[in-house]
Parts: C-alpha cells; structure tokens; sequence
C-alpha cells in the first residue's frame, strides 16, 4: 500500500474573510496568494509562516474575480459594483478604477505579457483593456447573455468567453471577429481557460459536465460528469496532465488528462467550493467556498513522474476476479460487484502548522476623508439648526455628546479604520482639529446670539416680567409669557400680554410698558 504522504493533504487553512470566498489566484512565485470575497474585500495572502496579510476593501459589492499579473505585482479584481481595479498590493492601498461596463463583472484576466486585460461582464459583453495605457481598447459583443468568463491564449492571439446562452465562443483578437462557437451545453457555461501550451480549451457547465475541446481540429476530445452538481471552477495543472474542478456539490475533484479518468475526490469544505486554483509550479492549490474559508492543500503526487503515479494507483486498485464464465458466453443477466474508482481524501484535521495571519486592512485615504468631512458637516447643521429653534443650552450639550457618541460606535464599527499608515493618518487628524475650531467658532457666534437675545427681552419687558423670568431667556420664556396676571379683565383671554400685544397690532399702533 502507497503512503499516505502520496495523496494532496490539506497544509493550511486560512480565515479572514466574514462572507463566501469567490475567486482565487496565485502569485508568479507561488509566495503571495489574492482572494476576493462577496463581503466586497480583496485579500492578499503572504504564505510564509510569520508573513503579515493584507486587506484592500475599497469595491462597493462582491469580488467576483482576482487575478494576479504575470509580469510585476499587479492584481486586478472585477466586482458587482460595475467596476474593475488594478491594485499595487503594499501599505498605501493604491489603486486604479476601470470602468466601461454597465452591469455585474464576472471575470477579468491578464494577457501573458501583462500588456493587457480581458473582461467578461453581464452587459453581454467581452472587454479588452491596456493595462500600461489604463484604459479601454475594444469590445467583442456577439453573446446574447450575460457572460461568465473569458481567458487570452498563452500566445495572446486568441480569446476565449462562455456565459448564460450556453455557447463557448473563440475569437481572434486581431481581427476581432468569433472564428468558433461551441454550444454543447444544456445550461449556462460557468467557466473556461486554455490548457498551458493553448492547443485545448476546456468549459464547465451548470449542467455538471466539463469538456475539453482540441481547437486545431475543433473536436471534443474529451467529456466527463464527475460532480452532481454545477462545477463553478477548473484549473488546469501546469503539466496539463491534470485537472482540479470545484463544484456545488461541497467536492473538489482531481482528473487524469492522460489515463482520462477521476483519480481524488477531495473533501473539507462545507457548502458549494466556489474557486479552485494551482499554483505557477503546481506543487499547491488553493479552494475556497461559501464556508467563507480558504484552504491551502499540497499536491504531493507531483513530485512523482507519471509512471510513478500510475503504479502507486494499480496497487491501491483491488484485483480484478477472473471473468464469470457467463462473460464470455452469456445467458442471463448478472450482477457485478462495484469497485471503487478514485481516492476520497478527507480534510478533517485541524490546521495546526501555522499561527493566524496578522492582517492589516488598508483603505484609500480619499474616501476616508470624504466620510469624516460627511460627518462633521452633519454635526454642525444639526447644532444650528437646534439653537435657531429655541431649545436649552443643556439640550444642546445632551444631543452633542449623544452625536459623539454614535459617531464613535459607527466608525469603531467600520472596519479598515485602524492600524493605517501614518502620513494618511496625519492627514487625516489635521482635517479633524480643522473642522472641530469651525465648530467651535460656530458655537461661540450662537451663545454671542442667545446673550443679546436676553439683553433685548430686558428692554422690552421689565415690567411685566420679573427680572428672573427674563434671565431664563430661551429656556423658561414661552411658560412665562403663558402665565396669567392679576388684574386682567374678567372674561377675556386668559393671557393679557398677549391681548395688549394683539390690539396694538391691529390698531396699528406700537404698544409700551410703563415701568413701575
């Protein structure tokens, strides 16, 4: 019996995201692993043991693709929110909006000489971007629904798109014309990539088959239905002698290209396996889910030649009994006794090779900004506002704190509002001591407007009033006013001040208080 060590074996798991994990990628040197999460973040994962992770969270919705580039370190995501970015993965965060899209981006992905990017989208529509030129290039527009995925050829002459109207499309990028159209599908085609020397293409499908098609003779050379239920990702290994495929059905599955069969069934994730990926020198993959985990697995057959591999499976295999004789000339129906076809690996260890990632969540300065200036503003209309409509001092002091308050349990709620770097930090706490002296200065104009609204209460009304009642000013006028006097006239209006002040309007004429 082969060693167990001979089978892929989880070797970490990693937790970070708060929502279902829906892409993954690879760096080129296998050191850095980028995942994108429907809680709208893009994670970048440092893979040696004491490496310190990084979260970008500036998209507005789901990250639906990642992908790093071949050449240098840029990543660029696509996401719900109608957008794609291209990130510069570091402490500053920094990154570049393109937009030209009208609805949800499904996919984007490098062309192998980093120069350029193609997108997929469900305007029904296949964009080709210039990454050194940042912007957009041309559009290929014959599907007739949403699109879920396009991939350049390795050689970048080529690309290839599959969506919803169940067609796998081919396209010279140079003439931008579709030169192929495969539509085999009884459902939408969930996903597609070239194999690495670009001689097939291989689809996926909702229908649960994948398929793989030689397009030098635009044949399906090869056909299999392993899952139960939508495969939703396939990487193709860099020898192209295998294949991973993710699936709604909570498995991972690995296929021999060669022999043409199911050789691992891989468990560990609860719920449908969203994304599946290899790395550059095909020695890990990575698998991520609705579980909102990521885990880190091994290949370790890799490390054998094929032959190698094929021998390790024929002594795990269970020998075969000699035919019935009833095989050879058969009579009657008989059963045969089932053998099993692959090997279930199971992920049920927990992870205990590696500490937590420390992560460090890193947002553009800009937006931060914006919501500090949203805020503050905010707080200073409100103050105005309750000054000009006569309220207490001591309200206005109860309504301050309770705002500070509230404004500091929404942004320790917020995350990526800690650990920042600390010019955007800087920056930022000028802005606030800014906005708190004009404030301030505002206050001290309001308590100026109260005080000579007390002083010309004085004037007006010393002798109907007593003195402490015009003090109170804002506070205790209106129930002042409200009491009645003596010697007010039987059987008119409860409040003669009032009555004094109603004639002399209607006469036309000032009214004035004797003083006493």
């Amino acid at each position: 019996m082969a060693s167990v060590l001979d089978d892929p074996c989880m070797e970490r798991v990693l937790k970070g995201h708060t929502d279902a994990v829906t892409c993954a990628h690879f760096s080129p040197n296998s050191k850095q692993l980028a995942t994108g999460s429907a809680d709208k973040s893009l994670m970048v994962w440092n893979l040696s043991p004491k490496g310190r992770s990084l979260r970008f969270v500036n998209h507005q919705d789901t990250v639906t693709a990642v992908q790093f580039c071949p050449v240098g370190s840029l990543v660029a995501t696509s996401s719900k929110d109608k957008m794609v970015r291209l990130w510069k993965p570091s402490m500053k965060g920094e990154s570049t909006v393109f937009k030209a899209h009208t609805a949800t981006v499904r996919s984007v992905a490098f062309s192998n000489d980093g120069e350029k990017l193609v997108t997929a989208s469900d305007d029904k529509t296949v964009k080709v971007w210039s990454v050194s030129r940042r912007c957009f290039v041309y559009s290929l527009n014959q599907h007739t629904n949403w699109v879920r995925c396009a991939r350049f050829s390795p050689d970048g002459r080529l690309i290839v798109s599959c969506g919803d109207d169940r067609s796998v499309r081919l396209w010279d990028t140079s003439s931008k014309h579709c030169i192929n159209c495969f539509t085999d599908y009884r459902g939408s085609a969930t996903f597609v990539d070239f194999n690495s020397r670009g001689t097939c293409i291989a689809a996926s499908g909702a229908d649960s088959t994948l398929r793989i098609w030689d397009i030098r003779t635009n044949k399906l050379i090869q056909h299999y239905q392993v899952h139960s239920a939508s495969i939703n990702s396939f990487s193709f290994h860099p020898s192209d002698n295998y294949m991973i495929s993710a699936s709604s059905d909570g498995t991972i599955k690995m296929l021999d290209l060669l022999e043409g069969r199911l050789i691992y069934t891989l468990h560990g994730h609860k719920g449908a396996v969203l994304t599946v990926c290899f790395s550059t020198e095909g020695d890990l993959f990575a698998s991520a889910g609705l579980d909102a985990k990521v885990m880190l697995w091994k290949t370790n057959f890799d490390t054998k030649s094929y032959n190698e591999v094929l021998q390790q499976h024929s002594r795990r295999s269970v020998s075969y009994p000699p035919p019935h004789l009833t095989d050879i000339q058969p009579r009657t129906a008989h059963p045969h006794s089932t053998y099993p076809s692959d090997v279930q690996v199971a992920a049920s260890l927990a992870d205990t090779h590696t500490p937590e990632p420390h992560i460090v969540v890193l947002q553009e300065a800009e937006r931060h900004l914006q919501r500090y200036n949203a805020d503050l503003a905010h707080y200073a209309v409100e103050d105005v506002d309750t000054v000009e409509e006569d309220t207490s001092e001591e309200d206005q002091k109860t309504k301050r704190s309770k705002g500070g308050e509230d404004e500091r349990r929404r942004h320790q709620d917020t995350p990526g509002d800690t650990l920042r770097p600390s010019p955007v930090l800087n920056s930022i706490l000028q802005h606030i001591v800014q906005q708190l002296d004009v404030l301030t200065r505002t206050v001290s104009v309001l308590e100026d407007r109260i005080t000579t609204t007390e002083d010309k209460l004085q004037e007006c009304l010393p002798g109907v009033l007593p003195s402490h009642v015009a003090l109170e000013g804002a506070s205790g006028g209106t129930d002042a006013l409200a009491q009645p006097t003596e010697g007010g006239a039987s059987g008119g209006t409860d409040h003669p001040l009032e009555e004094q002040l109603t004639s002399g309007q209607d006469s036309g004429q000032a009214v004035q208080q004797t003083p006493t």
